[in-house]
């Protein structure tokens, strides 16, 4: 999936609007992506940084792209993903027409065969989209297709927070600190960029765990702001989705697998708000 994350930007069709270069950070022990990284360099095709980050931690991955990066805007794209090839130029003129700090795009699911029926039908893959050129809201906030003026970073040194590497959300907290600051981010609905869902993200378990980590990563914002009014509205939620569970049993895996998520997310959110969470380390 790198090689095509990284065919997908060399691609990119950016003239005469900008240059760029290649950040890619290794957090395999085994620096797998080296090799990949040597055999596109030697193409010619473009500035490619490598750099490895010994510790498994995201979020000090993150960290470490910033630090290699000497751009005046920083574009944000995960390994398992690949970009339309108008990406950057589309995000980069609408940064320049929203006159924004910030623009974040969606990230489209892209299904190989074999896939679970239930899972494409169950929309757990599918991210909110926005009106183009619309302010940014808690839940639309992450990297996996976002591109910020260089600047957000060089003034506030706080970047991705270490203890979130492990659990997730390092990027939506950091992202939402800057706009709390009064960063101006908007949505950028044609900067398209396509997510694989792998043979590893089809059983149902992936998606409980991976909702319960959110959900933990909200809950913990709301209680560092003690935001009472968030939490009793979780409390509510999950109340209404556990009474409903029963009645979608057949309904179909799809529906019963959107609804048990919710409930994951809201058990999630509350344990952490007050502080009884355990988030397994288990990507």
């Amino acid at each position: 999936m790198l090689a095509r994350t990284l065919g997908g930007v060399i691609a990119q069709d950016t003239d005469p609007d900008f240059t760029w270069e290649l950040v890619v950070v290794d957090n395999d022990e085994l620096r797998s992506a080296r090799t990949l990284v040597q055999d596109l360099r030697a193409s010619g095709k473009g500035k490619i940084i490598y750099d490895y980050e010994p510790i498994k931690n995201i979020a000090l991955a993150r960290n470490r792209t910033v630090r290699n990066a000497s751009g005046d805007l920083i574009a944000f794209i995960d390994d398992d993903e690949f970009p339309a090839k108008d990406w950057l130029r589309t995000m980069y003129r609408c940064m320049l027409e929203n006159e924004a700090e910030g623009v974040l795009g969606p990230v489209l699911p892209d299904f190989p065969a074999g896939t679970p029926e239930w899972l494409p039908k169950s929309g757990l893959c599918d991210r909110p989209r926005n009106i183009t050129g619309s302010p940014l809201r808690a839940k639309d906030l992450r990297t996996g297709n976002a591109l910020l003026d260089a600047k957000v970073f060089r003034e506030d040194q706080r970047w991705f927070d270490p203890p979130l590497g492990i659990t997730g959300g390092s990027d939506g907290v950091f992202l939402w600190r800057q706009i709390q600051k009064g960063r101006r981010f908007v949505w950028c609905d044609e900067g398209l960029v396509f997510e694989t869902v792998p043979e590893e993200r089809w059983p149902a378990e992936f998606y409980l765990r991976r909702k319960f980590r959110i959900g933990s990563a909200a809950g913990g914002m709301y209680r560092s702001k003690g935001n009472v009014k968030a939490v009793l509205k979780s409390v509510l939620q999950l109340f209404g989705y556990s009474v409903a569970l029963p009645f979608t049993a057949f309904a179909g895996q799809h529906v019963w697998m959107r609804i048990l998520t919710r409930i994951w997310f809201h058990a999630g959110c509350l344990l952490s708000f007050f502080g009884l969470t355990h988030v397994p380390n288990k990507p």
